[in-house]
């Protein structure tokens, strides 16, 4: 049965590439990218690969939270019901260090923007009779600085992606506590994936970026992992294919992950 499915960060790396198995396989995809041109041309190499007319996409900057509100209206406006949404935007290196909001552009671009649009794309995915939500995470997590997290403490670059990356997960725990009939998993696609952003970032990868594709077609349509809400899958575990595993211990702290909600939430009442 096709599904309808919304896949940020898609115009490269592993988002494109999962993006391409779900039009393959038929299903409705959305893809997003901060490029008007290089997401024209995304969607057109898709649809010539999958032969499948049913990709389209947004534009949204997600280091301006505003755009991300503008994309969020033309969702809701275009788009009838979502199956599934695939969180996978995420810088680490960046020219810029902070976002027009004056936080650090890692926890605007890979916590705040994904917050916001999920929380407001909630309706649509409570149409669907299986809905999920895969929230991108990673290897590096890191205690969450509530202070640095609403940009009132200068951290690092490592620091500041490491707890953008465990906010996103903690995050994911309380989705899952919140919203009962929908199945929200995090993960770890992988370490040093052959991407941009890896090889941006430490010059190298480990493995072939398709690992982390495979891995998000999986949780996102997969029968087996309907029953995994608020776990964690960590694709470093295996050699083709991870598996369930803890994360940082901040992850499952109801009150760690109240005090970021209760912040969250006031911060960008805020803006």
């Amino acid at each position: 049965m096709s599904k309808t499915i919304l896949i940020t960060g898609s115009t490269d790396g592993i988002g494109k590439l999962a993006a391409t198995q779900f039009a393959t396989n038929g299903h409705v995809v959305y893809l997003h990218g901060r490029n008007a041109d290089k997401l024209a041309a995304t969607i057109s190499e898709i649809k010539t690969i999958s032969q499948n007319k049913q990709v389209h996409g947004f534009i949204a900057d997600f280091s301006d939270l505003n755009s991300v509100h503008a994309m969020i209206l033309q969702i809701q406006n275009e788009v009838p019901k979502l199956d599934v949404l695939i969180n996978n935007a995420g810088i680490f290196k960046s020219p810029i260090s902070k976002s027009k909001d004056d936080i650090d552009i890692r926890f605007a671009v890979n916590y705040f923007a994904p917050y916001i649009l999920t929380q407001q794309l909630i309706p649509l995915l409570e149409k669907s009779t299986q809905p999920r939500i895969v929230n991108l995470s990673s290897a590096a997590q890191s205690p969450v600085s509530l202070n640095a997290l609403v940009g009132q403490e200068e951290i690092t670059t490592q620091a500041a992606y490491a707890q953008s990356k465990l906010a996103l997960t903690m995050w994911n725990t309380y989705l899952a506590m919140t919203y009962k009939n929908i199945t929200s998993i995090a993960v770890n696609p992988g370490s040093l994936l052959n991407t941009k952003m890896a090889n941006e970032a430490y010059g190298q990868h480990w493995s072939p970026a398709d690992k982390g594709a495979n891995i998000l077609y999986d949780l996102a349509i997969t029968e087996a992992y309907i029953k995994n809400s608020g776990a964690y899958f960590d694709n470093d575990k295996g050699d083709e294919k991870g598996h369930f595993s803890n994360a940082h211990p901040d992850a499952t702290n109801q009150e760690k992950i109240q005090q970021l909600i209760t912040t969250t939430d006031t911060f960008l009442a805020s803006l």
